[in-house]
């Protein structure tokens, strides 16, 4: 194992290599043959491995979406004629903090750009939400794909928690009188459950997915059950909620029916430790995977807690990350992270040890 290495030197390097790949990719477009910028590209691809060699490769880099034009969704000619007249709107993520993914459509959560964009990869198309019944969106920060084609939306300066369709039209909104300050969401498919944690309550909210209120999970402390500023959420096949608890700098996890069942992690800056913990997700094999936002990385852990691996450091270049927020893993183990300083996505994935 590795520990995180966040000394002078090993940052003063990572800015020269980061420096380095930024310039490279700087000159795609500029005259550079389209072979010749595909081949680039492959390079760039195939060497952002995690661990590094001559280890066995966990982790690979895929790709970078930063506007819809990144997976070939471009406005329609009607669009650029509206926009022609009318002056264009801005098409790039400006500080997204979550994202969710179902099959070819990409989900943003950006409080910098106060909008829900939806990018359909299959049709083309992409939708740029603002508003809600004229009441503008403040501070989208967290989303999760729900049931019965939902994908549920936080707002946690408005207090709120939207219902839209894959396409974009509202069915419904939680407006709890209880929630202070909506900060992360998961949905349990299997029990129809949608958890809500309450960074300003130190608390998680449980509501059907209508929205009708069942009961709530935790107070603030530092205890087993306890939670202090608790923010990203995630529920894996059986059920299992598991909570970011941030400024207790922790994971818990509860089961399906809110017990607490266990607890890893401490505050430090080695491997391992936690110093900002935000996002986390699970892949198909059960390692945890929780965003450290200070260490701009990825921390990856097996069942038990115990350290795995870390993948990402500090930069601007593929692979590299600026105070990274939410993670999404989808069902072939593609790793999407909000890259959020750096006003991107970065898609990776998670390459499995192919059974005898």
């Amino acid at each position: 194992m590795s520990r995180i290495d966040l000394n002078s030197k090993s940052w003063a390097l990572g800015k020269v290599a980061g420096c380095l790949l930024v310039m490279l990719w700087g000159v795609w477009g500029c005259g550079v043959p389209a072979k010749q910028v595909s081949a680039v590209r492959e390079s760039v691809r195939s060497n952002l491995l995690w661990p590094r060699p001559p280890s066995r490769a966990r982790i690979r880099f895929i790709q970078v979406v930063r506007q819809p034009s990144d997976l070939g969704i471009h406005t329609s000619f009607w669009g650029r004629t509206v926009e022609f007249i009318f002056g264009e709107e801005e098409k790039w993520f400006i500080r997204p903090s979550d994202v969710a993914v179902l099959g070819k459509t990409i989900f943003v959560a950006d409080p910098g750009a106060q909008s829900l964009w939806i990018l359909d990869g299959g049709t083309k198309r992409f939708k740029r939400i603002q508003e809600v019944k004229k009441e503008k969106l403040v501070s989208p920060v967290a989303l999760t794909l729900g049931g019965k084609d939902r994908v549920y939306l936080a707002d946690s300066y408005l207090r709120k928690v939207f219902a839209f369709s894959h396409q974009g039209k509202l069915k419904g909104a939680i407006d709890y009188s209880l929630i202070q300050r909506p900060a992360g969401l998961a949905y349990d498919q299997v029990r129809d459950r949608l958890y809500v944690s309450d960074s300003l309550a130190h608390r998680i909210w449980l509501f059907t997915g209508e929205g009708k209120f069942i009961r709530s999970i935790g107070k603030r402390g530092a205890g087993k059950g306890e939670f202090n500023f608790p923010t990203y959420l995630s529920v894996d096949r059986k059920g299992i909620l598991y909570v970011t608890d941030s400024l207790g700098f922790r994971m818990q996890y509860f089961s399906p029916e809110g017990a607490f069942m266990g607890v890893f992690g401490r505050h430090g800056d080695s491997s391992g430790n936690f110093a900002m913990p935000k996002g986390l997700a699970i892949d198909s094999e059960g390692h945890i995977y929780i965003v450290e936002a200070l260490f701009d990385a990825v921390q990856i852990f097996d069942r038990q807690g115990r350290y795995l691996l870390t993948f990402g450091d500090r930069g601007v270049a593929p692979g590299q990350f600026w105070l990274p927020g939410g993670i999404f893993i989808d069902p072939e183990d593609r790793i999407y992270v909000a890259d959020s300083y750096n006003q991107r996505i970065q898609v990776f994935e998670y390459i499995a040890e192919k059974k005898k």
